[in-house]
């Protein structure tokens, strides 16, 4: 039986069409009647068409299972909708993206670029020359960058930062750089902890940091300050324990090893280090905080749940995150903005 709609020569193209969704903008504008750029301000609600034509679009769109490329539309309004993390590894090349305060710290911001709309593009860079932050920023395929850390790479970090404004940095700050940084004031953060085991008792105390970095620079700087400012500044012994799992217990036992005069306290540059070090005081049977106290820098969510429970300096990190966005889409948008230096707090807890 011949339906009159037969006799429309295109009545079966449609169907045909039917089966297959629509590829692009230009194929729905075709089947729509209207241009490509009238179908692209439908989809985008656009007040310069009518809303008549607007819901035929969108509906027409749904119909044949038409979604948006947000490829394209990110390219016709110049962005990516990407952000990219970057974690320089410059003096700890074989530390690990699963470092309890890089997991922190990216959870943070992660779950800050989604609420924007944005994705983040994670990248753990061991630099090798001085162009590796010149590549990311120069690819084109983020619209800002947020490094965490500045590990040995400060200048670097300064040389891209005066040509490239979406640039901040998790860090330390020194008078006179020229990159946009966030973090806490590591100087005085040191100053804290080791004061706390001066009024203790200890005198004898050990630094256990890889002062390459600026933060554990910094930490190392206040440590070193409180101690000569209580008179017992010749006291101090520096041990560079690294940040990496794998080789910072076995290095501090062996340290431990070595001194029949073992520190009274433990300034840690980090609370994973913090966490080595006592494993390794426990391995030799070395009471913790009868023997030696203990203090840590982060307050990472692991150092209520040491044995003993960590005494520690907070950095605020959740704050600090939230720093990072607002500093890094104002300069998205063209503005200067200043660095950070947040106050942190000392949390004393059974180890100290």
């Amino acid at each position: 039986m011949l339906r009159d709609s037969d006799n429309d020569g295109g009545w079966r193209e449609r169907q045909v069409a039917k089966l297959e969704r629509i590829r692009n903008i230009a194929e729905l504008a075709h089947l729509a009647g209207v241009s490509p750029g009238t179908v692209s301000r439908a989809l985008s609600d656009s007040g310069m068409i009518s809303a008549k034509t607007r819901e035929r679009i969108k509906a027409l769109a749904r119909e044949y299972d038409f979604r948006p490329s947000a490829m394209a539309r990110n390219l016709r309004i110049q962005r990516t909708g990407a952000i990219g993390v970057v974690i320089p590894l410059g003096h700890e090349t074989g530390q690990h993206i699963s470092d309890p305060f890089f997991m922190t710290m990216l959870g943070l911001l992660a779950d800050a670029l989604t609420e924007r709309g944005y994705d983040l593009v994670l990248s753990r860079v061991i630099p090798a020359g001085d162009e590796w932050l010149d590549r990311i920023v120069d690819a084109g395929r983020v619209d800002g960058v947020i490094v965490i850390g500045q590990s040995d790479q400060s200048a670097a970090l300064d040389r891209v930062a005066a040509r490239y404004q979406p640039l901040v940095v998790w860090g330390g700050y020194v008078p006179g750089q020229v990159h946009c940084s966030v973090g806490s004031d590591n100087r005085l953060g040191g100053e804290l902890a080791t004061r706390h085991l001066i009024a203790q008792g200890c005198r004898r105390i050990a630094f256990f940091g890889d002062d390459r970095a600026l933060e554990i620079a910094q930490r190392l700087e206040g440590c070193r300050a409180a101690m000569t400012a209580a008179g017992i500044g010749d006291q101090l012994t520096v041990f560079p324990a690294q940040l990496v799992a794998e080789t910072t217990q076995p290095d501090i036992a062996e340290y431990l090893g070595e001194h029949a005069a073992r520190p009274q306290g433990i300034v840690a540059a980090s609370d994973v280090v913090a966490m080595r070090a006592l494993r390794a005081l426990a391995e030799f049977g070395i009471a913790v905080p009868d023997d030696v106290r203990v203090m840590g820098f982060d307050d990472l969510s692991i150092a209520a749940h040491m044995v003993p429970r960590l005494s520690t300096v907070r950095q605020d990190l959740d704050t600090g995150a939230r720093h990072l966005i607002d500093a890094l889409f104002r300069r998205m948008a063209g503005e200067v903005t200043e660095s950070v230096v947040m106050a942190p707090e000392i949390v004393i807890r059974m180890s100290a």
